[in-house]
């Protein structure tokens, strides 16, 4: 037998291999595996020796059979293999991704006595493949722009005003609640304009004394006053032939304001301590959650200076205000915490997107990105249900329903449903996404409130 004249300290060499390695006779039957393979297959030596090769249903086993000569295996034609990626299947009926590598044995007188192959087990590295090409979907969504997700008309907007403010080197002023995605709108106006090859130096207002802000922008030099051991460059420096970008500008005290109207008016910077001044060449992008005109009506905020930044306002909308983007922006976090954190949850359920739609977002989308680490957290099984969510947004949920008689509820339903319709021209698919359901629960919802896809949709109430 062929087995028999295997040399036993080369079977100790091969069981020594990572790889997996695999001997079979002209006729396919295996005559030896490795510990290797039987550890990437789960099979037992017993269980592969003597049996054909075809137990480990090769995906290139298929396709020579497909395509059969005069031999079982198109390996007896070529004599080797060399580098093939396919797929085998082992014990517990699960698919692993492999390179094989294969050669035609034959003895002293040219006769082919068997075949030898080697197994790479491939499957982690496969797939990394898949998370890669799901991280380069979600960078190139059509729904995103420069990482902000939305396709509402007040997002489009913005969308819009970002493009048009990219083409200037005005001063742009973001307005918005906290939460809203501020930094990610400056960011978006960096990386679309003339300066994107600039520095974007950020700058965070509210969390810088006053006695370090202005040393902080404008820099200093040595000795300016205790603690300044050497010249220091400032964020405006640091920023130029670039963008600054300024959040929270409405906590910038008032002598700090005039020595910053003075970079805007004449591009000038002196840095504390210093009686010379530089020219800087930076474009100024500031953001606040405040009413800056509320605050110049009331002696807070300098006017002189409010109207020098507020040359390109964008604001951004809260979210209870676009909750036709809630679904894209859920479904944007769980792919990225589920492909960062590995976890084998599938989706979200129905329910749990009814209440996220449902649910007022006083902290906006960053409020919402918590919710799914949290989720992702807790969630025990392959779907995120409603009880996996923090509690104050069920909280919220059970108060809204106690508050609201089912009619009310159902008519709500029913007039969403059919501006989804309308919108979407009668298309049950794209209504779905629209609201945030299935296609399922969109059809079982038109039964029930008797509407129509159609342009004569019965806008009647609910009975």
């Amino acid at each position: 037998m062929f087995e028999q004249e295997l040399n036993m300290y080369w079977k100790a060499v091969v069981n020594t291999m990572r790889e997996g390695l695999m001997i079979v006779d002209p006729d396919g039957t295996v005559v030896s595996v490795n510990k290797a393979l039987v550890k990437m297959t789960g099979f037992l030596q017993t269980e592969l020796i003597g049996r054909k090769c075809s137990v480990l249903n090769c995906s290139l086993f298929k396709a020579t059979r497909q395509n059969r000569g005069g031999s079982w295996c198109t390996l007896f034609n070529n004599g080797f293999m060399e580098t093939r990626p396919c797929t085998l299947q082992k014990k517990d009926k699960s698919v692993i991704h492999v390179l094989k590598n294969a050669a035609i044995l034959s003895d002293n007188r040219g006769n082919v006595i068997g075949a030898v192959e080697t197994i790479t087990d491939i499957t982690d590295i496969r797939e990394k493949d898949i998370q890669i090409e799901a991280y380069r979907k979600e960078l190139f969504s059509d729904e995103s722009f420069h990482g902000i997700i939305g396709v509402s008309e007040s997002m489009v907007r913005v969308f819009d005003l970002i493009s048009n403010a990219a083409r200037s080197d005005a001063p742009v002023i973001i307005y918005g609640e906290s939460g809203t995605g501020k930094e990610l709108v400056s960011r978006a106006v960096h990386a679309t304009g003339n300066r994107k090859d600039g520095p974007f130096v950020k700058v965070n207002c509210a969390a810088l004394q006053d006695s370090l802000l202005e040393s902080e922008l404008f820099g200093h030099v040595k000795g300016a006053f205790t603690g300044a051991y050497r010249d220091r460059l400032g964020r405006f420096e640091s920023a130029d032939n670039g963008d600054i970008f300024l959040d929270e500008i409405g906590d910038i005290p008032s002598a700090t304001q005039v020595k910053m109207l003075r970079v805007l008016e004449e591009k000038m910077v002196e840095r504390v301590g210093s009686g010379e001044s530089f020219p800087v060449n930076v474009r100024i992008i500031s953001a606040t959650n405040r009413n800056l005109e509320k605050m110049v009506q009331e002696g807070e905020f300098r006017k002189d200076f409010f109207f020098r930044i507020n040359v390109i306002p964008i604001h951004i909308p809260p979210l209870r205000d676009r909750k036709e983007d809630i679904p894209l922006i859920s479904q944007s976090f769980f792919e990225k915490i589920r492909l960062k954190s590995g976890r084998k949850i599938k989706a979200i359920s129905n329910e749990t997107m009814d209440i996220l739609l449902e649910y007022s977002w006083p902290g906006n989308v960053r409020e919402l990105k918590s919710a799914f680490e949290y989720a992702f957290v807790t969630c025990d099984s392959t779907l995120i249900r409603p009880e996996h969510l923090p509690a104050s947004i069920l909280n919220y949920n059970l108060k809204i329903k106690k508050a609201a008689p089912v009619k009310v509820v159902e008519e709500k339903i029913k007039q969403e449903l059919i501006k989804a319709l309308e919108k979407t021209g009668g298309n049950r698919s794209a209504a779905a996404r629209l609201i945030g359901v299935s296609r399922v629960t969109v059809w079982n919802r038109m039964k029930k409130f008797n509407v129509s896809a159609k342009t004569e949709i019965d806008t009647g109430s609910v009975e």
